[in-house]
């Protein structure tokens, strides 16, 4: 008896390390110390000395029950893209810049191949973010997994001054709420969207023309990283008092997380066209309006509040950062909360 026999490939480890290395040597950044490979990865923070009060911001998620699309479409070049989004979206939200990135992929079987496509897909959202893609670590955990399912997980750090971390302290009534648009669902509500939609693939590879792609491509498409635009507006002079990143838990759970007491959002869900995919969820799934809009994103991935003096400029710069604006709402005086209408 050895560890292979007992479902623990060490070579294959080895096989996956070297396939993944090409894609992760793209997202490589100058304060990157070592090589890939080691017992931990080393970034120098020597170039952010020149900040007042260099604080350091953080975020780790999962890609939740998404990953069962990719099973069943044997896709796994974009969950990790997902991955990454979700951490270092929370990273900008707070006004920070992302460094660096650690995945974990746990796995009933080590196929290195499908191990450096899920990796490549992590890369590409490393090199979106401006994250350096430091290390991580993949766990052959045979009986635990399926051979053919995985768990991916990640963590990102970030740097910020403190003078300019995002906190909503500074928001004051008449501040206008800027929504960006989102790819899609994103990476939130998927046990839910399993329920609804039949999942087997005969279904999923089905053409809609409403969506302009299959049930299974727009399902599987990766979250939207929203870290040069918010990047844009600071470089541009703009001033974010609060920032929202609609993940799980949509508009009412989110949106009052960027709010201080004394300070109401109200957001006009008419002032933009909500996306096929979840007008078909919400009809195929018999979901309540108010369900839709505590669970998804509902076509709305981050909101931003600037002085209605600074409206015109922020559209502008997010437009020239190659994302969708739309103006949502405003801040009112009164109960901490959100008020969608």
């Amino acid at each position: 008896m050895d560890y292979k026999k007992a479902g623990v490939d060490i070579e294959a480890g080895y096989k996956a390390v070297e396939l993944m290395k090409e894609h992760v040597k793209g997202t490589m950044r100058s304060e990157v110390l070592g090589n890939l490979g080691g017992f931990s990865g080393a970034f120098s923070l020597e170039g952010f000395k020149t900040m007042e009060k260099p604080t350091l911001v953080s975020g780790t998620d999962g890609v939740g029950t998404k990953l069962k699309l990719a099973f069943i479409l044997d896709k796994h070049d974009t969950i990790g893209i997902d991955c990454v989004a979700m951490c270092v979206n929370d990273i900008a939200c707070a006004g920070g810049e992302p460094l660096f990135f650690l995945d974990y992929i746990a796995c009933g079987k080590n196929e290195p191949e499908k191990i450096a496509t899920i990796v490549s897909g992590v890369a590409n959202g490393c090199k979106q973010s401006g994250a350096a893609l430091i290390g991580g670590e993949t766990a052959e955990m045979p009986g635990f997994y399926p051979v053919d399912e995985y768990d991916l997980a990640g963590f990102a750090v970030g740097i910020v001054d403190q003078a300019n971390l995002i906190d909503g302290s500074k928001l004051k009534e008449g501040d206008v709420l800027i929504g960006i648009a989102s790819s899609g669902i994103h990476s939130n509500g998927y046990s839910l969207v399993r329920q609804v939609f039949n999942m087997e693939r005969t279904a999923l590879d089905r053409y809609y023309e409403s969506l302009g792609a299959t049930l299974g491509e727009t399902l599987l498409t990766p979250t939207k990283i929203y870290v040069n635009a918010l990047k844009s507006l600071k470089t541009g002079g703009i001033e974010i008092k609060a920032c929202s990143h609609i993940t799980g838990g949509g508009f009412y759970e989110n949106i009052p997380r960027m709010l201080q007491d004394g300070m109401h959002a109200v957001v006009n869900k008419n002032s933009y066209d909500v996306p096929p995919i979840f007008k078909m969820l919400s009809t195929d799934g018999n979901i309540k309006e108010e369900m839709m809009y505590n669970t998804y994103n509902m076509g709305i991935g981050m909101i931003v509040a600037v002085d209605k003096e600074d409206v015109d400029k922020a559209m502008n710069l997010i437009k020239i950062a190659g994302e969708t604006p739309y103006v949502v709402g405003e801040i009112k005086a009164g109960e901490k909360g959100v008020t969608v209408c």
